[in-house]
């Protein structure tokens, strides 16, 4: 009985895919947490945004011209909770009456 010549990928073969692989790695890994903190803070500027739409939905419904907190939006479930960013930013409203996101402040 004769064996058949079976083909297959050789150790320097696997060590070169291994290497090609790890380069990628090397090169991608670094790339998507640089960009960690762009993303996290376009999330934050899309949640400014909702809240702002939330605001006036609720002046409309409600029939007030201006809030001067967005405790009456969670009071009146237009929001689950007190808004926060994705970066931990704080979203609230300043003495202008406009949503705007800040950092906590440590303490």
């Amino acid at each position: 009985m004769k064996l058949k010549n079976q083909k297959g990928f050789t150790l320097v073969e696997m060590l070169v895919v291994l290497l090609v692989v790890s380069i990628l790695l090397l090169i991608t890994v670094p790339n998507v947490t640089k960009h960690n903190s762009v993303i996290k803070n376009k999330g934050c500027e899309a949640m400014v945004k909702m809240v702002e739409a939330q605001v006036q939905a609720y002046e409309i419904e409600e029939g007030h011209s201006t809030l001067t907190s967005l405790d009456p939006l969670v009071d009146g479930k237009y929001l689950n909770k007190a808004p926060v960013c994705p970066n931990g930013d704080i979203i609230k409203m300043n003495s202008d009456h406009k949503v705007v996101h800040e950092e906590p402040t440590a303490g």
